[in-house]
């Protein structure tokens, strides 16, 4: 690992948000097809299921790219790889603004999926070679906390100007603020910054380790779980509780905040808590909000109240995943982040093309209990991996 020299710890000291700022560009792309549902459907002649696929194919790329690109790059400078990255996004998105076909917009967020894989593992990542160790856990919760901010600010919005102006400007709307945040990180992170090279030891020794290969089946469950109902939120909020594009932007935006509530609380207590008691405590809170979902299924306010609960567990559940890959095998952490990041989106596509099926077949109430099957048994597994010396 190269040292960084002492000019650069003025620029370190800011390089965390210029990060987090990463993840909010990188969250909306992966993201913005579930706010849009309807108007992709309608712009572009599809069926609302056909529309999902959007994001069921990108998750599939997004798993297969992510431990791809991770060994292809790991000698790459961590700021070189970072920035290229969100370069890549900024500019398949204003090309996904100009699609003129499902097609079209299918290829161009393959592409842009395939390299965007690399920028969330690879921000967990650097954040252990910009912070000490005792601040890790806390600077990987924040930096995690633009998937939250992605949620609960750019998805509404995304909701909101799709609506009112048509999916094309959503699309432009995200490459903006990807060049935005490209020239803020290629400012703030140092050069010089050179994680661990991957090689085929590597993904050996992960899959040696038993409580890595947990931390990897709980990514699963969770995910699963979460994207057999949030994939098609905006549709089933529409027929079951006959919610128009601003009460369904508004569950959009109580869930996003509350995930920002729920990493800001879990960034204050997962250093005296410890990684394992915090996210037994985020994953009880996501069950309780799925199964919520399920159980009110056509009453908006309670629904409602549902993700909120939801929300509060969705984003600190995968950083207190993350930080604790990183805390089980630190020479490790770089491919197993990655490899997290991979079944994270493995989790995503196996939970959108279960929604997609119930939801062809007119199943909008099985889905919430499904959602929440998947999240019981990721519950179990967090309480298998209990450390010996946790109370």
């Amino acid at each position: 690992m190269k040292h960084v020299p002492m000019p650069v710890r003025a620029e370190r000291r800011f390089a965390p948000s210029a990060l987090m700022l990463g993840n909010i560009v990188t969250g909306c792309s992966v993201l913005a097809p579930a706010g849009m549902l309807g108007e992709l459907s309608s712009g572009l002649d599809i069926s609302i299921r056909t529309a999902g696929l959007l994001i069921t194919f990108g998750a599939i790329m997004l798993c297969v790219g992510s431990p791809v690109t991770a060994w292809l790059t790991s000698r790459i400078d961590r700021r070189t790889l970072l920035t290229a990255t969100l370069a890549v996004l900024a500019f398949t998105n204003f090309a996904s603004a100009f699609a003129p076909d499902y097609t079209s917009l299918l290829i161009i967020r393959l592409v842009m999926l395939a390299v965007g894989a690399l920028y969330t593992p690879q921000a967990a990542g650097t954040a252990g070679l910009i912070v000490p160790e005792q601040k890790r856990g806390s600077t990987i919760a924040y930096i995690f906390l633009g998937w939250s901010l992605a949620a609960a600010v750019g998805l509404p919005l995304i909701t909101f100007i799709a609506s009112r102006y048509g999916w094309r400007a959503a699309y432009g709307s995200i490459g903006l603020i990807g060049c935005v945040s490209f020239l803020l990180l290629a400012w703030r992170l140092p050069r010089g910054l050179m994680g661990a090279p991957v090689d085929l030891k590597t993904w050996a020794a992960i899959g040696r380790n038993r409580l890595i290969v947990l931390l990897l089946l709980i990514t699963t469950l969770q995910m699963s779980g979460q994207f057999v109902v949030f994939t098609f939120m905006a549709p089933l909020l529409a027929r079951l509780t006959g919610a128009g594009p601003d009460a369904i932007g508004l569950v959009f935006a109580v869930y996003g905040v509350c995930g920002v509530i729920g990493t800001a609380i879990g960034t204050r207590i997962v250093d005296s808590w410890g990684a394992w008691k915090t996210s037994v405590f985020f994953t009880v809170l996501l069950l309780a909000g799925v199964a919520g979902w399920a159980l009110s299924a056509g009453i908006y306010p309670l629904m409602a109240v549902s993700v909120a609960i939801w929300g509060l567990g969705f984003a600190s559940t995968n950083s207190m995943q993350q930080v604790r890959l990183v805390g089980a095998a630190p020479a490790l952490s770089s491919a197993s982040v990655s490899l997290n990041t991979s079944v994270l989106y493995i989790g995503q596509a196996v939970g959108s093309a279960i929604g997609g099926f119930l939801y062809a077949r007119d199943l909008l109430h099985a889905a919430g209990y499904v959602a929440a099957a998947f999240v019981a048994l990721a519950l179990v597994a967090v309480i298998l991996t209990k450390p010996k010396n946790s109370l």
